[in-house]
């Protein structure tokens, strides 16, 4: 790394609000990983102390995964099972949710922040130092940034609990286990609010974890999506002009102003999203969509056949889903997964394209090889994909 910037040994001077936040934080390591379970804490019980789940709640859920783990079996072809163990499905608390979130996302965010603070460096690639804005922003960026990360990681994660249902309300990869947990406390309170019968809900829930535990646990799969999130968070780069422009005035002494910026993730997002992460973002997209339209496909195809209320409680959810707030958003985008209501909609369009002309026989080579996994424009033109697989009957 290259020796003083031009503003001496003291990057921050003339900057109080960012040098005063740096010598508080310089002591921390690259992810606070105390402070973000802290944070997760806080924010998902909301400080009070949470009851644990009834023993019924456990009974009910085991015998209705039961039903749902071999329908979605049946229908799938698929191993609903990563380690050969019997797949349970586990009520928890919000806090814990949040506990078992952060551990099984930390790689990822540990990733990141080695980003961050690799990009932060005030050298280009031969050691040649950068203009005296970069110079400035960098030592201010490996400092608080990675800091940062952690702090908002840790608010975020905390806030999904409130909201989320199960593990995959993102479709994310976790650590190989058959244990899958629902937060019971947003599932009842979610139920209440609509109206719907409890047993339709819990076995809704059932079917769709258990699909996209399926897929996820399917070893090319979980590898290219591992592999284009970690791509994406590779490809954070700092902007010093807009990072400047996010937090240069803020007085430390405003604690609502700090909160405020720190809470606001689209703000620091948008500051450091590289043209790199928007040009791989297509294969990312393309990704998660068949993976999501493929699970919906699932779930309406077995969903009517279990569930009297399937109708009623498809619509709820799916509106719940795409009109998540930005707040809810950060994990997304933090990640690159983008799941708007576009993400479905593209995902469901392709299956049933693939459906349309080659019926489940065609759909069903969806996920044997990695080979078989759609690119950006055969997503949107699911007869490319059944052309290149040697499947196309000709209607496409």
């Amino acid at each position: 790394m290259a020796g003083p910037g031009p503003f001496g040994d003291n990057p921050f001077e003339g900057m109080p609000f960012l040098g005063d936040l740096a010598r508080m934080l310089q002591s921390q390591g690259p992810v606070s990983w105390d402070a973000a379970r802290q944070f997760a804490t806080q924010v998902a019980s909301e400080g009070a102390v949470e009851a644990n789940p009834e023993p019924m709640e456990r009974l009910r859920l085991e015998e209705l995964s039961r039903v749902a783990e071999l329908r979605v079996a049946d229908v799938t072809g698929l191993p609903t099972s990563t380690t050969g163990a019997v797949v349970t499905l586990v009520p928890v608390t919000r806090t814990e949710w949040a506990r078992r979130t952060l551990d099984a996302y930390r790689p990822l965010l540990e990733h990141l922040s080695a980003s961050l603070s690799a990009a932060a460096d005030g050298d280009d690639d031969e050691g040649v130092p950068a203009d005296p804005a970069a110079a400035l922003l960098g030592g201010i960026f490996t400092m608080i940034g990675p800091m940062m990360l952690g702090m908002q990681s840790g608010a975020m994660v905390g806030h999904l609990a409130r909201r989320s249902f199960g593990q995959y309300d993102l479709p994310l990869p976790r650590p190989p286990s058959d244990q899958l947990v629902i937060v019971s406390a947003n599932v009842a309170a979610f139920g209440e609010e609509w109206s719907l019968p409890s047993d339709d809900l819990r076995l809704w829930l059932c079917l769709s974890e258990l699909a996209t535990h399926a897929v996820l646990g399917l070893p090319h799969v979980r590898a290219r999506l591992e592999q284009l999130v970690l791509a994406y968070v590779d490809a954070f780069r700092v902007e010093p002009g807009a990072l400047e422009a996010s937090l240069g005035d803020l007085d430390p002494s405003d604690l609502g102003a700090l909160q405020q910026a720190l809470g606001d993730p689209s703000a620091l997002l948008g500051a450091i999203r590289s043209d790199e992460q928007r040009a791989m973002l297509p294969r990312l997209e393309a990704l998660v969509a068949a993976i999501v339209g493929y699970v919906d496909h699932v779930m309406d195809t077995v969903g009517p056949t279990l569930i009297g209320s399937y109708g009623m409680l498809t619509e709820a959810l799916h509106r719940r889903r795409v009109e998540a707030g930005s707040a809810d958003r950060f994990l997304e985008h933090l990640f690159g997964l983008e799941l708007g209501r576009r993400q479905y909609e593209r995902g469901a369009a392709f299956v049933a394209g693939v459906v349309e002309r080659a019926g489940a026989e065609g759909l069903a080579r969806l996920w044997q090889s990695e080979r078989e996994l759609p690119t950006p424009s055969e997503i949107d033109a699911p007869g490319l994909w059944l052309a290149r697989i040697d499947l196309d009957d000709g209607g496409a």
